[in-house]
């Protein structure tokens, strides 16, 4: 009795009471430290301390029990000087059942929170406080581990429950200690095979011990968990069994959840049979899923999602890991299970068809036998049989929840996923249907599944059902993603124009872009809310004509056929009415159309987009679009965050689908869009984005490559004269100058529209430059305009002083043309003076009384007499030679320079000038015989 009483006043009197009383005074205030309930429980603690009767000390503690479970400061007051007391009674008085039970009720009652109607939210918990004095000792949580193996039932029952509310308190340090006792996980999952309540308070117990602790889910299998929970299971009925069965599932799955070993061991020693044993249930069985029937099977259907997922993201063999489990439930058949819930069961509960859908998926998800497999099933009794797929697709076309669209959009999206025949299996069949324009709303059984995914996609036309057009294009988009021939082969798909009198048709694509136009207008007249179907009608649609252009040049080049599809889309890039992802989306359709264009057609092409997306939204403006787009995917949450894990404070709202879908509505982006717009799309949207950006920004900056100067087109050609090749240097030179004034006009546009949306003229923040990166385009954009312009001013001087030169060459082609007649005409009357001499020379023989004249003294003097004349001529000829010499080498040395073929240029021009030389000298031999 003396060392009770000690510990008592020891730990009430000391810092302890006065921490617990700090606290309770903040709280509280300091008439709640001082109230009545505090003066009890200490009168109670020493009774059941310093008591010498037993039957008084248990009055005590079943008094204190009581006030201690309904008020909040007794709790308090109990926290300060209780501890000690109770936990002393649990070590040296276990010979007191009763004795003992009360301080185990007790501390329960200590640890539970009591609710008021007064008082802040932000209140400190003195059950909390409580728990965390408790757990602070290990020696504490080994003496309650103690506790359960001793023979009363009430004593391991309360344990249990105090070891319960330790965890839900205090949960990381609760793990760390029970880690640290020897044996302790032991006892605990002996308690599995004890009497019923004790059983059920341990599932609990361990379902909050193994969250999210690797090394305690280790322990538990090797204790051979997974023997003992389906044995649990099996005895409670399956999955008509009760809440037992929900708690057997939570902790399987806490034990498979990302580990890998776990689930290899699960499937070696138990196997997946008793797992399919759960999800059996009998076909018809309408109005047979009671509440807790659907939460069992959700459990169940959590549990194969697990094993389909495999271990941790990024860990080494998870694929492995993945593909083992698939083709282990796959030889168990679970694939009929599953298309019996998700698809033929249309009486069962909505969150239960869904996540079937979901199972589904992932089973066939790059597992080539499973998608075999799926493509053969068939659903639905006789004479209603029907492929699986055509079931699923119409699910999609016709359920009104959106989650279910999704779930089994998700199953198309795996089907298709690395399953290029798959693919091209489901693209085969689209085609017009016979009865098309009859058809009814939806899809009908006996209609092909291409034929009801077309009459989907084309019922905008027929009844304005934008939304069955909406999730026609998500599954088309599965189907041609990442596939050039499907890609090629729907493009080739050709549709009557909505005026069928006309005779025409259309493709596909058209037919596509003029849903979303529909669309844009449904949003326009029905905008009420962020919330409306049009709020990811457009940007579903936009995502098909985004994976429909990426990488095929056949695609945009149809697109770009008709001028007012591409207006459109620009329009939808530029309008503010829109919300950003469809702006962004838009500009991303834009962008594909310049990157993947193929087309040499002038107004098709790759500039002319590039100019049109320039002239009517703006550079600066349309990269800004990138920039909304990565902001509103930021704000979509992924699909792991959105899946729940199923416990018993989540399990009613799972059940009840409804919850979850006004739960969901409450952001700011729709359901289908968080769901839809995944990882893989994020990834092939900033991948477009960079290649985007630098197709656009080439297209603006190409200035040397884009007219290729070809020497054989400067080369003089054969028996071409020189007029005509100066004439033909002339226009090269012409066409070189217009070239760059017309990228000059490009450069202008562009750096005044990037200086004018940079330099603050828009109201907007957004739209002026964030970052360096915009400043330094601006910056290098006007400096190549001025090195532009200052090219063309050297070219234009260039190109004048080329002409000049040309002009003096032909004029003095024209003056030695001159000269050479001059001197040709010299010679000619030099010969004529001799044959007139030659002639008097004759007469004078002839008549005989003249003197004979000496003719060579006459000729001696004639030669001598044009010798001077000619020597003068030549020495002026010389003189002009030598002056027109030195500029042909001036200019020679100058084209040099410029790069021009100066021999080439100069071929030929002598040599005409040269012949009248040789005739001369002949004649000049002549007169020397004569």
């Amino acid at each position: 009795m003396d060392s009770r009483s000690i510990n008592l006043r020891g730990f009430a009197g000391s810092a302890g009471k006065n921490i617990m009383q700090g606290i309770g005074g903040f709280v509280f205030g300091n008439e709640a430290s001082e109230s009545k309930e505090d003066s009890y429980v200490e009168r109670f603690l020493d009774r059941i301390s310093n008591g010498t009767m037993p039957d008084d000390r248990r009055s005590a503690m079943t008094e204190l029990q009581s006030l201690v479970a309904e008020s909040r400061s007794a709790q308090m007051s109990f926290g300060a000087m209780g501890f000690p007391v109770l936990l002393n009674v649990l070590k040296e008085d276990r010979e007191d059942v009763e004795l003992v039970r009360g301080a185990l009720e007790t501390l329960v009652s200590a640890l539970t929170p009591i609710e008021t109607s007064q008082g802040l939210k932000t209140e400190v918990q003195p059950a909390s406080m409580n728990s965390d004095l408790l757990s602070r000792e290990t020696e504490n949580i080994s003496l309650l581990l103690s506790l359960l193996t001793e023979e009363d039932f009430y004593v391991r029952y309360y344990t249990i429950q105090l070891l319960t509310a330790l965890l839900t308190n205090s949960l990381k340090r609760l793990q760390e200690a029970i880690l640290l006792i020897p044996r302790g996980i032991t006892v605990l999952m002996d308690m599995l095979m004890d009497r019923e309540v004790i059983r059920n308070e341990a599932l609990l117990l361990l379902t909050y011990l193994t969250r999210d602790a690797e090394e305690i889910q280790k322990i538990v299998v090797f204790e051979g968990a997974f023997e003992k929970l389906f044995s649990i299971i099996g005895e409670e009925g399956f999955s008509d069994g009760g809440v037992v069965v929900q708690d057997c599932l939570e902790l399987l799955n806490n034990l498979i959840r990302n580990n890998a070993s776990n689930q290899m061991l699960l499937k070696e020693t138990m196997g997946f049979d008793p797992l399919i044993s759960i999800l059996k249930i009998r076909r018809g069985s309408a109005f047979n899923f009671t509440q807790q029937k659907t939460v069992n099977l959700l459990g169940a259907l959590d549990t194969v999602e697990l094993l389909l997922m495999g271990g941790p993201p990024g860990e080494t063999g998870k694929d492995t890991s993945k593909i083992t489990n698939q083709t282990a439930l796959a030889q168990r058949n679970i694939l009929d299970h599953l298309l019996l819930l998700g698809v033929e069961s249309q009486w069962a509960p909505v969150a239960l068809r869904c996540t079937a859908l979901r199972c589904i998926g992932s089973l066939v998800l790059r597992n080539p036998q499973n998608l075999d497999s799926l493509a053969s099933k068939q659903v639905g009794e006789e004479p209603h049989v029907q492929p699986a797929l055509n079931a699923i697709l119409t699910i999609i076309l016709r359920t009104s929840v959106a989650q279910e669209f999704v779930a089994a959009d998700y199953v198309f999206k795996c089907f298709c996923e690395t399953n290029p025949n798959g693919q091209a299996l489901l693209a085969s069949t689209i085609a017009p249907h016979p009865n098309q324009g009859t058809a009814t709303h939806g899809a009908s059984s006996d209609m092909p599944f291409g034929s009801a995914l077309l009459q989907a996609l084309v019922s905008s036309d027929v009844n304005g059902d934008m939304e069955a057009c909406c999730r026609a294009s998500s599954v088309l988009t599965h189907i041609i993603k990442d596939n050039l021939q499907c890609k090629d082969r729907v493009l080739q798909i050709q549709l009557e124009t909505p005026t069928p009198s006309l005779g025409r048709t259309e493709p596909l694509l058209h037919r596509i872009v003029t849903c979303l136009s529909f669309a844009a207008l449904a949003e326009g007249e029905n905008d009420q809310s962020s919330q409306s179907e049009g709020s990811y009608i457009q940007p579903v649609i936009l995502r098909l004509l985004i994976t429909w252009l990426a990488d095929c040049a056949n695609a945009v080049n149809c697109l770009l056929e008709s001028a007012v599809h591409l207006n459109y889309i620009i329009e939808l890039a530029a309008n503010k009415r829109f919300t950003g992802c469809v702006r962004g989306l838009a500009a991303v359709v834009l962008g594909a159309c310049v990157l993947n264009n193929a087309s040499r057609e002038k107004g098709r092409d790759a500039f002319a987009v590039a100019d049109a997306i320039s002239q009517k939204i703006g550079l600066t403006t349309y990269f800004l679009r990138f920039d909304e787009l990565r902001k509103s995917f930021l704000h979509l949450p992924s699909g792991q965050q959105n899946h729940k894990q199923l416990s018993r404070s989540s399990a009613n709202s799972m059940s009840d689908f409804q919850e979850i879908e006004e739960e969901t509505n409450k952001g700011d982006q729709h359901p289908v869009l968080s769901e839809i717009f995944d990882s893989q799309l994020v990834s092939l949207l900033s991948k477009l984005e960079t290649d985007i950006r630098e197709c656009i920004m080439d297209l603006f900056s190409r200035t040397k490559t884009a007219t290729a100067v070809l020497p054989a087109e400067l080369e003089q050609k054969n028996g071409e004269v020189d007029g005509e090749y100066i004439k033909r240097l002339k226009s090269f030179v012409e066409r070189q100058c217009n070239e760059m004034q017309d990228l000059l006009g490009r450069n202008a546009i562009l750096a005044e529209d990037l200086v004018r949306t940079g330099g603050g003229s828009t109201s907007d923040s957004s739209e002026k430059p964030s970052s360096g990166r915009e400043r330094v385009q601006i910056e290098a954009l006007r400096q190549e305009l001025e090195g532009a312009a200052r090219r063309i001013e050297v070219l234009k001087t260039e190109k004048a002083q080329i002409e000049a030169e040309a002009s003096n060459q032909r004029n003095l082609v024209v003056k030695l043309e001159s000269d050479l007649k001059s001197l040709a005409d010299a010679y000619n009357s030099l010969e004529q003076s001799n044959y007139r001499l030659d002639a008097e020379v004759k007469t004078l023989r002839q008549g005989g009384s003249a003197p004979y004249p000496d003719v060579e003294a006459i000729k001696a003097q004639a030669k001598e007499e044009a010798e001077k004349e000619s020597e003068v001529e030549l020495n002026d000829l010389l003189v002009c030679l030598g002056q027109e010499q030195s500029k042909v080498e001036k200019l020679s040395a100058r084209l040099a320079e410029l790069g021009e073929d100066v021999d080439t240029l100069l071929q030929g021009i002598g040599d005409d000038a040269a012949l009248p030389d040789d005739d001369d000298d002949d004649d000049d031999d002549d007169d020397d015989e004569k």
